[in-house]
């Protein structure tokens, strides 16, 4: 589509209903792990860290797509392999001031990933300049190449605390790193519900003061 039809306000706009849609919907997140090179131990001759030191993990809303596991045989007998890709908010990571890099690693339940490669995956309307998203690959890395607890959810047949996420509270742009470009600018108004909150158990109450809103409990 024609610049002269699409300008600043356009992308904004796209911008924060896409955001919309990752942060206050869909409820899919990632944790990364930025490997600290200058503190990890490379060998002289493979050029490799046995020994990674990480950054705190950074809790990433994404959309995920999950591969089916791939099934290697070794000497050691059968193992399998899981691969991931993740799309990435293009604006969020710029208001994010985050660096996504490739040989970096990621969690997604109770596996850790090493990203293999990293891609623009669309443009806005054709401008180069406007990334919509980041695509990351990754694959299942072994235990000892991170030596981390996985953080939930996980998986719902394991006992820890974290393992099955119970509730989930929408962002709305009401944290200081997520950014809805239109209310910043007073294009837009704040919405006056606010974001909500499921809690199934309704032991948790969201910040209006009610339940689960999305049950039905108002």
């Amino acid at each position: 589509m024609a610049r002269l039809f699409v300008g600043q306000r356009e992308i904004d706009f796209f911008a924060d209903i896409t955001k919309e849609i990752i942060k206050d919907v869909a409820g899919q997140k990632i944790y990364y792990y930025t490997v600290r090179e200058d503190l990890s131990d490379v060998h002289s001759v493979y050029e490799e860290s046995m020994q990674k030191i990480f950054n705190p993990p950074i809790e990433l809303e994404c959309l995920v797509e999950w591969q089916p596991s791939e099934v290697k045989t070794n000497q050691f007998g059968h193992e399998q392999m899981k691969t991931i890709s993740a799309f990435l908010h293009g604006r969020d990571i710029i208001d994010r001031n985050l660096n996504v890099r490739q040989g970096d690693y990621i969690s997604y339940g109770e596996f850790f990933f090493e990203i293999t490669s990293l891609v623009y995956d669309k443009i806005a309307y054709g401008q180069v300049e406007r990334v919509v998203s980041l695509k990351l690959m990754a694959k299942q890395t072994r235990v000892e190449h991170i030596l981390k607890k996985a953080i939930g959810p996980t998986y719902e047949g394991l006992t820890d605390s974290d393992a099955i996420q119970t509730t989930f509270e929408q962002q709305r742009g009401q944290n200081d790193y997520d950014t809805r470009q239109l209310q910043k600018d007073g294009v837009l108004e704040k919405p006056l519900s606010g974001p909500q909150k499921v809690a199934p158990d309704a032991s948790i109450k969201s910040i209006n003061g009610v339940g689960s809103s999305f049950y039905g409990d108002e």
